[in-house]
């Protein structure tokens, strides 16, 4: 739907189109999976030797029901918004860094941006919520409003924008898979986003303030205390409903995380693998979970983000990431390097030989691979 034809809608309009799109999100194909399996065994190598890399070419069998994948087209999805809670000094950088940090992805002059286009990857910057005004015709505009409520103090947003900010993010999923994209990259940019991210995170899986909080951009040691004791006033002045994902979003979360929430279901429904930056990036994907199961045996998570929920949000989602290199960066720079490990998975898949074809006997592995079938 077109998104400013959307605005006029009424809730139970949005409510109902979301659950229209969650009922649409397809099974993985557990039968490629399991002749993906048997491929990797004919392959002319140790049973199992390249680890991961066997690993994640089955899953993508199972995302994409081929055999053998291909990745042409990478895009980084990148949702920018600003978040209200910042004032209440949550975050070492002020609000306005969110509107620069933007333009700057779209000059390739950020982290992730000069590593996306080192590797020619795309990066599509999306305005879901930035409060300050900028001059960037390259940012898409897909503005829901200028910036969330304080959470510390109100709900950061209506059910109704909640709502809008999803469906958006599916929508650009969508746009992406009808112009060939066959691989997503999912981060963000928004001031206080870690904090939002903590609040969710605490309230989807029970944990207090203090396990899930980290230093986003570098706080100092009062100014983390004071981080946790925010979120934590924030989830018990809202209380919101875990078994609700919606409602938490509206109550502690922000436009970035619910459109990237989005992003992450438009991917499944379109079978496109998703990859998951950092601590940001695995909450959206949480949630996106808790909306639609099936969902998640779409999500690849790329890096150990050093922030300390991201290991439990991972838990939460039956994950392993493939890289731990201490970073703490997000707008989606893990996705850039997680990219060629499952473009390198691709390749081992699509060139490698068989036995047959390296003329080798390999009944010499007949037990190996039994025992590995088990």
């Amino acid at each position: 739907m077109d998104f400013k034809k959307r605005f006029a809608l009424p809730l139970p309009a949005l409510e109902e189109e979301l659950g229209e799109r969650l009922s649409l999100i397809p099974e993985t194909d557990q039968e490629m999976e399991e002749q993906a399996r048997r491929y990797q065994l004919s392959l002319a190598k140790p049973p199992g030797s390249l680890g991961e890399l066997e690993n994640i070419a089955v899953r993508l069998a199972g995302m994409t029901g081929h055999l053998k994948s291909r990745i042409r087209k990478k895009r980084i999805l990148v949702l920018c918004a600003d978040n209200g809670v910042v004032e209440e000094g949550v975050s070492s950088a002020p609000q306005s860094v969110t509107a620069m940090q933007a333009c700057n992805m779209t000059r390739h002059l950020t982290g992730m941006s000069c590593l996306a286009r080192e590797f020619h990857c795309e990066c599509r910057v999306v305005d879901v919520g930035i409060a300050t005004p900028y001059h960037c015709p390259e940012i898409v505009d897909r503005r829901i409003k200028k910036g969330t409520a304080n959470l510390a103090k109100e709900a950061a947003m209506t059910r109704r924008e909640t709502l809008l900010a999803i469906l958006t993010g599916m929508d650009l999923a969508e746009e992406a898979a009808k112009e060939g994209v066959d691989l997503l990259g999912v981060g963000e940019m928004g001031i206080g986003n870690t904090t939002t991210s903590s609040a969710v995170l605490a309230v989807l899986t029970g944990r207090s303030a203090r396990e899930v909080t980290g230093r986003g951009g570098g706080l100092l040691d009062e100014a983390y205390r004071h981080k946790i004791r925010v979120i934590d006033e924030a989830v018990q002045f809202h209380r919101p409903d875990p078994a609700d994902p919606v409602e938490v979003l509206s109550k502690v979360g922000g436009l970035d995380l619910a459109a990237m929430c989005g992003v992450f279901l438009g991917a499944a429904r379109n079978r496109i693998p998703a990859v998951i930056d950092g601590f940001i990036s695995i909450v959206a994907a949480l949630l996106a979970k808790r909306l639609s199961e099936r969902a998640g045996a779409y999500f690849f998570a790329s890096h150990v983000s050093e922030e300390p929920g991201y290991l439990i949000a991972q838990k939460e989602l039956s994950l392993s990431s493939f890289l731990q290199l201490q970073m703490r960066l997000g707008e989606g720079s893990g996705c850039v390097l997680a990219f060629e490990v499952i473009r390198a998975a691709c390749t081992i898949m699509n060139e490698m030989a068989t036995f047959e074809e390296a003329n080798i006997q390999d009944d010499y592995l007949t037990e190996i691979r039994d025992e590995m079938k088990r």
